[in-house]
């Protein structure tokens, strides 16, 4: 019997070979240098920051190159499958704006160099395992679940390598005859993989975040194909899906560089050319309770997860932003000299990449973050404040729907100049920060936070006052912090600072104390945005009001 009627007598319905693969996905029609770029994700867990660095370095290569940029869903691992995580990447995908140019969702194929879902390849991944077979290159091995336990007991005690290869691999040299009655006879295999490497020999291999890498060979024969849904395993199926699809750059988390001996046999045994890699570093962040710099954890850092950002309400731009900042120290340099450039023209460089660990900072976001809502306009972020509200707090969504008009007045406090405020890190601290603007706001007991000035009587007694003989609506900024001066003074306050300072014993308190009750009557806070403008917004009638509350409160 020979390896081909062997491999006849495991695929007996392949008919399809490699080359005729080649013919069917033909080399992309692209511009000279054009990267094509691949997410591929696997849903087996919901989608992580590392994940979005991944997409976002993806999708700048491709784009900023005129390249391709196209979505691979790896779901081989179908007894690892989490509900819902597909649907979540490409969520997260559109919701970012980094929607690839090819994909398969829901029915809808879109490209042609699909399927886009590695489940339903499975006859062209069977179409080059039979090759291997053919040529001698893989091998079916029965080996059970219980002697490969016995092999790795024996090499951890041993002190050896773990795998199988050399004596290990009892079936690598089995006559296809052999083999051939042992399927018949209806025993589980896999499908081997059979190196010819050397572990003693070395080869170097580039990365194009790590540089030039000296490995060894690889020796061990690994499945290729599993023996319970006959789907290939990830190495052998990023081979076929990386050639077949013409990626010219694989984006991957750094815990795979130690599987570039086995890529680097794979792809040499079909003798294709291998993608080039950018081996991306680990997150990291400063643990909270002791200080140490640690990797991020799905299980312990809540912003592990792209939940996170959106559930608090990021802008898009900043968390990418972000994400670029620690994919590339050149990144914020790139953004200060070209802040209203679309990020995936920045020109991203592997080799700017920290080889050791990429240090992930919500503090640095939250200024990011800043930074970019500052910049909208006010009633650009009422929209994106809103959108948000009626995703995650219809409370809210409900306050600024009947408030819409105060709420983008507000809003634009202190922002159309030229170092606009920079209060908000995301759209869910917007509120803790502006509720007191709402009069339904203020139906519960309130926490005033007065300074030097706290007595209740004297507090009233400025605030009446101020009130009718004081304010008015009609008047500019300039003419209102002059009628205060004036009150100041009547009430023994001083309206001047430096006299103050000066001589502080003559006086009840600064004009600053004075601005501090209105202000904490008004808002409840002794810090808030121009007090002028909120009380423009408030209005008379409606100040009055929270005057007779805190009245109410202490009686």
């Amino acid at each position: 019997m020979t390896n081909k009627e062997l491999a006849d007598l495991i695929f007996p319905n392949i008919t399809k070979t490699p080359s005729d693969y080649e013919l069917e996905y033909p080399a992309r029609n692209l511009p000279e240098n054009a990267k094509v770029t691949r997410f591929a994700p696997s849903p087996t867990g919901f989608m992580h920051i590392g994940n979005m660095m991944s997409a976002v370095i993806n999708y700048c290569l491709a784009k900023s190159s005129g390249g391709v940029f196209f979505l691979r869903n790896e779901d081989t691992d179908q007894a690892r499958f989490v509900e819902g995580a597909t649907e979540f990447i490409h969520h997260i995908l559109n919701y970012y704006k980094i929607s690839p140019d090819e994909y398969e969702f829901n029915g809808e194929t879109v490209g042609n160099y699909g399927p886009y879902i590695q489940s339903e390849r499975k006859e062209i991944y069977h179409a080059f395992v039979k090759y291997l077979i053919e040529i001698g290159r893989a091998y079916p091995c029965f080996l059970t679940p219980s002697e490969i336990d016995e092999i790795r007991e024996y090499q951890t005690k041993s002190k050896k390598r773990i795998g199988i290869y050399g004596k290990y691999a009892k079936y690598r040299d089995m006559t296809p005859e052999d083999a051939a009655q042992k399927i018949k006879n209806g025993e589980k295999f896999v499908i081997r993989f059979k190196s010819n490497g050397n572990f003693n020999q070395k080869f170097i291999f580039e990365d194009l975040t790590q540089g030039k890498i000296e490995f060894p060979e690889n020796d061990l024969d690994v499945p290729i194909m599993k023996s319970s849904d006959l789907l290939p395993t990830y190495h052998f199926a990023h081979l076929v899906d990386d050639h077949l699809m013409r990626t010219t750059h694989v984006v991957r988390g750094g815990e795979w560089i130690s599987s570039i001996p086995l890529h680097y046999e794979l792809f040499k045994a079909f003798g294709y050319k291998m993608p080039k890699y950018i081996h991306t570093s680990l997150i990291l962040k400063k643990d909270e309770e002791n200080g140490t710099i640690r990797k991020i954890s799905k299980r312990k850092d809540p912003e592990a997860l792209m939940f996170y950002y959106e559930e608090k309400g990021y802008p898009i731009l900043a968390v990418i932003d972000a994400v670029l900042t620690i994919a590339n120290s050149n990144f914020e340099e790139w953004r200060t000299n070209n802040p209203d450039k679309p990020f995936y023209e920045f020109p991203f460089s592997p080799k700017k990449m920290s080889p050791s660990g990429a240090l992930f900072d919500l503090d640095k976001l939250d200024n990011i973050s800043k930074n970019y809502i500052s910049k909208m306009s006010a009633s650009t972020l009422y929209n994106e404040y809103l959108t948000w509200a009626k995703n995650y707090d219809e409370h809210i969504a409900k306050l600024l729907e009947n408030h819409k008009e105060d709420t983008i007045k507000f809003l634009n406090i202190e922002r159309e100049i030229k170092k606009p405020r920079k209060d908000y890190e995301n759209y869910s601290s917007i509120f803790p920060k502006s509720w007191y603007m709402y009069d339904e706001e203020w139906d519960k007991d309130l926490n005033y936070k007065f300074g030097k000035i706290n007595n209740k009587e004297e507090i009233i007694k400025i605030m009446e006052e101020y009130l009718t003989t004081c304010y008015d609506d009609k008047d500019t900024q300039d003419e209102w912090f002059n009628k205060i001066k004036v009150l100041c003074d009547k009430l023994g306050y001083a309206s001047d600072m430096k006299k103050y300072k000066e001589n502080p014993d003559n006086y009840k308190g600064s004009i600053a104390d004075f601005t501090t009750v209105i202000r904490v009557v008004l808002t409840t806070y002794d810090m808030t945005p121009n007090l002028y403008d909120i009380m423009q917004i408030l209005g008379k009638e409606r100040m009055v009001k929270r005057l007779n509350i805190f009245k109410e409160q202490y009686k």
